[in-house]
């Protein structure tokens, strides 16, 4: 079969074997020329590179891959996120801090660029997924291994019928199929082109319990987004917050008994709260056995007209930290920040123009990142050493290093197991176990089980069944094998994956049967 005029021009740089993405560029317009074809876009060129990779024409080479994939960094962590916005509904809480805009989404702002794509479209989960597949196979970017987003406020305020059409109408967008319900669309899900990996859902503390567990769990739900804002129950109170801070240790104790992945969003500067304050509630979460997030998103308070915080600023009751008070403050929190939590995000996506006062500078990691540099000290969250922020040519060089992290967490013990690096600076996959001090679990499924909460590995998205420098390498299967050990250990008798819909055949290969919405094996 006759190549095509990008397969010859891949063919002829992959010879080249270019080490940077300047002599990618350089490569590829000499093609061009020699070859008299005119300038291609990245996305048709890496394209006829996975051609030739999967017809084994050429060897995998991920610096030239990296090079043609427009905005590399959107599947660095080994899937694509697509968010999804849920229609403008009310909300249960009037905080003081959170913009109130017509016809919006409580909290978000209709120049939010997930709010824009969501208002082109009606608000129709559907019809955003379909928007977000095109444009990111449009940018050269693997989308068989999806991580879904819902966004949109409190999601356990929406109605229950309008939650099921919301999640059904997702998955039947990532299938291409209608289906007549959400657990036939889920079950179509486990073999689809477009996976459904994780399933994320934003909530409030105060709206956990068994039964939304069990509806999350119906949906397919694996991570929960928390909007605890703050630990002082005065500054709760003073900003209007609604819920306690024995409300999010509660609901955070409930969620990993369960399972789930924990998100929490955590929101310095305040009205009531100081940098002192705020560094301390960090030192906190991170140390004790209440607390112990996996995730967390860090968004400095702004003032927006739409919010009733605004008042306050222009009666001058309130005063955002300075750019450099926050800058130190954000420095802080990374300096302490354990090897098993990532830090999500370091700003709220609320464009300039919107903010009256209070944070605005729109690459905050950056110059946290090029602070660190200048003073001799680098991140250790899970999203600064993660191996697709490695040069590709290093990976190569490194020898990987099986590491287990313990620590106590709300009435259970967690297992961090992660392959790092020899240095620890690069990480390539970890497993996140979980085993409950009382095995009498509110879900009787889950008694005598050790939890799978999460199974990650890292570096560039690669299409299922294809090998890349870090994914499909058997990894994930490694690292189960020492969740296993570690269960039989503790003489339990079976253990649990809090699964996403599409990675449950992943899990059948290793003797995991579905039972109820978990992946579960029997150990003796």
């Amino acid at each position: 079969m006759a190549l095509s005029p990008q397969q010859q021009m891949i063919l002829e740089i992959a010879k080249k074997n270019p080490q940077n993405e300047k002599e990618v560029l350089s490569l590829t317009r000499s093609a061009s020329n020699r070859l008299k074809i005119a300038p291609t876009e990245k996305s048709g060129l890496l394209l006829a590179y996975h051609k030739l990779v999967k017809s084994k024409k050429i060897s995998a080479q991920p610096i030239l891959e990296k090079a043609l994939t427009k905005r590399a960094v959107r599947t660095l962590s080994g899937v694509a996120v697509i968010s999804v916005l849920t229609k403008p509904y009310a909300c249960p809480g009037d905080c003081l801090y959170c913009p109130t805009e017509k016809n919006m989404p409580k909290s978000y702002l209709s120049n939010e660029p997930a709010v824009m794509r969501a208002i082109l479209n009606d608000f129709d989960p559907k019809r955003q997924i379909t928007m977000r597949l095109k444009a990111l196979k449009a940018n050269g970017h693997d989308t068989s291994k999806i991580e879904l987003i819902i966004m949109g406020g409190t999601w356990s305020y929406h109605q229950p019928k309008y939650q099921t059409w919301f999640i059904k109408e997702c998955f039947d967008a990532l299938n291409g199929k209608v289906t007549k319900t959400l657990a036939e669309a889920q079950k179509k899900n486990e073999s689809a082109k477009h996976r459904c990996i994780g399933l994320t859902l934003e909530t409030r503390p105060d709206y956990i319990n068994k039964k939304e567990i069990l509806r999350m769990r119906e949906f397919g739900c694996t991570r929960v987004e928390l909007g605890i804002q703050h630990i002082d129950d005065k500054i709760l109170k003073l900003n209007k917050r609604g819920h306690t801070n024995a409300d999010s240790i509660n609901a955070i104790a409930i969620l990993k008994q369960a399972g789930f992945k924990i998100n929490l969003h955590l929101m310095p500067g305040l009205p009531g709260s100081t940098p002192a304050k705020d560094l301390a509630m960090f030192k906190t979460l991170y140390t004790q056995g209440e607390y112990m997030p996996d995730m967390i998103k860090i968004y400095p308070c702004v003032v927006t007209k739409d919010a009733e915080l605004y008042k306050w600023y222009k009666a001058g009751k309130y005063k955002p930290y300075t750019d450099k008070q926050l800058l130190k403050l954000i420095q802080d929190i990374k300096k302490i920040t354990p090897t098993w939590v990532r830090i999500t995000r370091l700003i709220r996506d609320i464009p300039e123009e919107s903010i009256v006062a209070g944070n605005k500078i729109t690459n905050l990691r950056q110059l946290v990142q090029e602070q660190a540099k200048k003073d001799g000290w680098s991140c250790q969250c899970i999203r600064c050493r993660e191996v697709g922020h490695v040069d590709p040519a290093e990976i190569k060089k490194q020898k990987l290093k099986l590491n287990i992290t313990s620590y106590p967490a709300s009435n259970g013990q967690e297992y961090f197991i992660s392959f790092d690096s020899q240095d620890g600076k690069a990480l390539y996959a970890f497993l996140r176990l979980r085993i409950n001090n009382d095995q009498k679990n509110i879900l009787p499924v889950l008694q005598d089980t050790g939890l799978i909460r999460e199974l990650h590995t890292y570096g560039q998205a690669m299409p299922l069944g294809e090998k890349g420098e870090v994914q499909h390498l058997g990894m994930g299967k490694k690292l189960l094998e020492e969740a296993e050990k570690i269960c039989k250990k503790n003489k339990l008798k079976k253990i649990a994956v809090i699964s996403g819909v599409g990675v449950r055949k992943y899990y059948q290969k290793s003797g995991y049967k579905l039972d109820e919405t978990y992946m579960i094996k029997k150990i003796n």
